[in-house]
């Protein structure tokens, strides 16, 4: 604790009317309008997972539609829009924004032992164009869907007759939202750590949504200028891609991929900050190598914005550049790989306990050593030839994406939902979801991997009769998906009506949100706190009579109470 403060012993607690976030301010408005950053986190949860249900309902249709070659449930055309509804409502309405929007946002503020973010008007208003965007989406969903793939490639669309502009406009406006919370959390880490934080006390979630924040605010830009540049060819005939008019399709992708190969570590990157707290918490252990996953993280965020050219081996650019972007696609993998050894040996010898945030992890570290060792192959010049635009391709993208990012998502929901609604849920059916999801995960995928090498193009609406086993397996395996899913959701809302009480710290983290009320009041904490050593477990025991976990010194994070002078 920092001299000349005197100790305050009291523990944290609701509040003496025993309100908290949830219950300060009734009706819709009061959350419509709310700057308190845990309500603008519960609603973008709400939003984020509404459309990660309907993208996995897309989902579940495309793999029904290719249980038989030729037609089974649609049309040749209505395929064509499902797998691009499906790519785009993911991507830019659920895993760009999950974490650091539905995540990040409730628990950035409570790690930094403040009451809210540096700009509470900007957070509500990265909201509302995440809103503004995602309706628009939806409206272009009605009004003519889209059937470009969700990487809108010209020259495809600047000529389909389909909803193009309104859903690049859709994803124009969602790209607003990313900027300002990006441009949030960085205003937020840089002014309000508290006394005794310094940048290497700091958790490595805040280090993973800071390089995150990065990326965000500097490669953002560049897709909406791509997406006007569109909307421009179609509406205006500029001629900027269209080779009629004098202009290069192949400008689209490098354009496309400057920023959307640095989003895919928008993506990853929280999801690894998830991961290095839960990894410490549930191994009982302090993290191993703190600096080294610190800094791995800002090596990503820089690699990102190197390696785009990766996906355009096969497009005609110069032999020396395709070496020099393989070369980079594969340093990547080292600060990635400094950061699993690191878990790892977090894990070594230490008192795991397999609740299910721990599940995740462990499915976690399986699945995204998959998908990174599969990218080898596909940034090495020869094998990508052959493995270009093949379910090898769509495999490993879901391995980094859903193995990694979405995993961690969930493993993060289950470690804070205690702490975000004040109840604890189901931890057999918890267990048992995450076990159906690590089973029908690799059933559906890893399918897809044999498939691919034997030539299977992605995309495709018919097939070959040798393919039908894989592509059965991989649709029983999303049916195993999406019941682990249903379970998932009925155990957590049946939590929020019925779920035991949760106390202040069920898991034993050290961190500064867990020293607050579950649910935390609406200003946080009702003392300043002082930043300590966000993985000394050792200063934690437990309470059996309360299942709480407590400081043997509950004094050293507190200063004065807020308001004193």
């Amino acid at each position: 604790m920092a001299e000349g403060h005197s100790a305050v012993v009291t523990p944290m607690s609701g509040g003496a009317s025993g309100e908290n976030y949830l219950t300060t301010g009734k009706g819709p408005l009061s959350w419509l309008f709310t700057l308190d950053h845990k309500r603008i986190s519960v609603m973008y949860m709400v939003c984020i997972l509404g459309s990660f249900l309907l993208g996995g309902v897309f989902a579940l249709l495309i793999r029904t539609e290719l249980w038989a070659p030729g037609a089974t449930i649609m049309t040749a055309d209505t395929y064509n829009k499902m797998f691009t509804l499906h790519g785009a409502v993911m991507i830019f309405l659920f895993i760009i924004p999950g974490i650091p929007a539905a995540l990040g946002n409730f628990v950035l503020p409570l790690m930094l032992g403040a009451k809210d973010v540096a700009l509470p008007r900007l957070n509500l208003l990265s909201f509302w164009c995440w809103l503004a965007g995602a309706t628009v989406c939806l409206v272009s969903i009605v009004v003519g869907a889209v059937d470009t793939g969700w990487t809108f490639y010209t020259p495809y669309s600047t000529t389909t007759s389909t909803a193009v502009v309104s859903m690049t406009l859709g994803a124009f406006i969602l790209g607003f939202s990313s900027i300002f919370t990006g441009l949030n959390f960085i205003v937020t880490i840089h002014t309000m750590r508290p006394e005794g934080m310094t940048w290497f006390k700091m958790p490595l979630f805040l280090w993973s949504l800071y390089s995150t924040a990065i990326i965000q605010v500097l490669a953002t830009p560049v897709l909406g200028i791509t997406l006007l540049l569109l909307i421009a060819e179609r509406t205006l005939g500029v001629g900027i891609f269209d080779p009629a008019l004098g202009g290069d399709p192949v400008l689209y992708q490098h354009f496309f991929w400057f920023y959307s190969h640095p989003a895919v570590y928008i993506m990853i990157l929280p999801a690894m900050g998830i991961i290095s707290e839960l990894v410490s918490v549930f191994s009982g252990k302090h993290i191993f190598g703190y600096k080294f996953i610190a800094w791995s993280s800002i090596a990503i965020a820089v690699f990102s914005f190197l390696v785009w050219g990766h996906h355009m081996f096969t497009s005609g650019q110069s032999g020396l550049v395709n070496m020099i972007f393989s070369a980079l696609t594969f340093s990547v993998a080292i600060p990635s790989a400094v950061k699993v050894f690191n878990w790892l040996a977090t894990m070594y010898k230490g008192a795991i306990n397999l609740a299910a945030p721990m599940l995740y992890v462990l499915s976690f570290l399986f699945l995204f050593a998959i998908g990174g060792l599969t990218g080898l192959f596909l940034g090495s010049l020869s094998v990508n030839i052959h493995l270009h635009d093949t379910y090898f391709v769509v495999a490993h993208f879901h391995y980094v994406m859903f193995g990694g990012t979405v995993i961690a998502f969930l493993g993060g929901i289950h470690y804070w939902w205690p702490k975000m609604f004040g109840r604890m849920y189901s931890e057999f059916w918890a267990r048992i979801s995450a076990a159906l999801i690590f089973v029908g995960f690799n059933l559906t995928f890893f399918t897809q991997f044999v498939m691919g090498s034997h030539g299977m193009p992605r995309r495709y609406y018919n097939y070959l009769e040798v393919f039908k086993p894989y592509h059965q397996a991989s649709t029983v395996g999303s049916y195993i998906l999406g019941v682990a899913f249903m379970i998932m959701a009925y155990y957590l809302l049946h939590s929020l009506v019925r779920g035991e009480k949760a106390p202040e710290n069920p898991w034993g983290g050290a961190t500064l949100e867990w020293a607050t009320a579950s649910p935390p009041i609406a200003t946080n904490f009702e003392h300043e706190m002082v930043g300590l050593d966000p993985y000394d477990i050792d200063s934690l025991k437990f309470d059996r009579q309360t299942g709480n976990y407590v400081r043997k010194d509950p004094g050293s994070i507190f200063l004065k109470p807020i308001g004193d002078e």
